[in-house]
């Protein structure tokens, strides 16, 4: 009963952020949004398959998707969302085929990989006992470089943040719940301690979505424009000032094909281009009215 409540927690946990990000991702259309949507959902998939398994008897289909969902896929594909909000789409894009590739071929090692030992019907069982190295292999160095890049983003963004608390704790809150998560997937592979996983599925997802609404919450942010992508070096929580220097540069665009020179700065052009052309008509009338004797 334990172990159910805590999966079936992690899971609801999960399955929140995952349609918050998504939610986001459709506004923006940015693509680290749609890597957390689609990695937070295997969160929430895992963690259904924990609560199955705890409450109906585990069977070999229903262990297979909680292991490759839970202990190898998911933090990648977390990471692969830093990667594009720090790296830009180019890196992301390039990094996003490996990762493709990498959780097709595990997909592929866990659909054939034999069972070493009779699955226990009734309580958790260990990776090392049912599975041979490979899947092992792969739920350790999946889940341990997965969960580095997250920290290491984390603690980058929280570093450029200094001075703005907020957006420091979230990055922080962010950086330790990839580590609990992360922890999970190790434990399952490497120290067999299958019953810390469904705390620290749970404990996990809740922190990262505690940092997540944390950031997105902060009164100075506003989501970007539809159609647009972030950009290298973006700061989680920080949008505001990259969507002043999308607007700056929309404003210079505009600038160079009016075809007279405009008194107005790019800023009052972005914001307001139906104020832009009312005020030039105005300019030309009040020019007019000088000229006439």
């Amino acid at each position: 009963m334990v172990h159910t409540a805590l999966a079936t927690g992690a899971a609801l946990v999960a399955l929140a952020f995952a349609l918050s990000t998504f939610e986001r991702w459709l506004d923006g259309r940015r693509r680290h949004e749609l890597a957390w949507s689609v990695a937070l959902a295997m969160f929430a998939v895992a963690s259904f398959a924990l609560a199955a398994g705890a409450a109906l008897g585990w069977n070999q289909l229903t262990f297979r998707i909680f292991y490759l969902f839970g202990a190898i896929t998911n933090v990648p594909v977390l990471a692969l969302g830093t990667v594009y909000l720090l790296g830009g789409r180019r890196r992301g894009d390039a990094w996003a085929v490996v990762i493709a590739l990498v959780v097709a071929f595990s997909t592929g090692v866990l659909a054939v990989a034999p069972f070493r030992a009779t699955l226990p019907a009734d309580e958790l069982a260990q990776g090392s006992e049912v599975f041979g190295p490979l899947p092992r292999f792969l739920a350790a160095t999946a889940s341990g470089a997965g969960a580095a890049v997250v920290v290491a983003g984390a603690l980058w963004s929280a570093a450029r943040a200094r001075g703005r608390r907020r957006l420091v704790a979230a990055n922080v809150l962010i950086a330790a719940g990839t580590v609990v998560t992360g922890t999970s997937g190790l434990l399952n592979s490497v120290l067999d301690e299958m019953d810390g996983f469904a705390v620290t599925l749970l404990a996990g997802v809740s922190v990262i979505f505690a940092g997540f609404l944390l950031a997105t919450t902060d009164p100075g942010t506003r989501p970007a424009p539809a159609g647009s992508g972030p950009e290298p070096g973006a700061l989680l929580g920080d949008e505001q000032e990259l969507d002043q220097r999308r607007g700056e540069d929309a404003g210079q665009q505009d600038g160079q094909h009016d075809r007279r020179p405009s008194s107005h700065d790019a800023s009052s052009v972005t914001a307001s281009p139906v104020l832009s052309r009312s005020s030039s008509a105005a300019d030309r009338r009040s020019s007019t009215t000088d000229n006439s004797p």
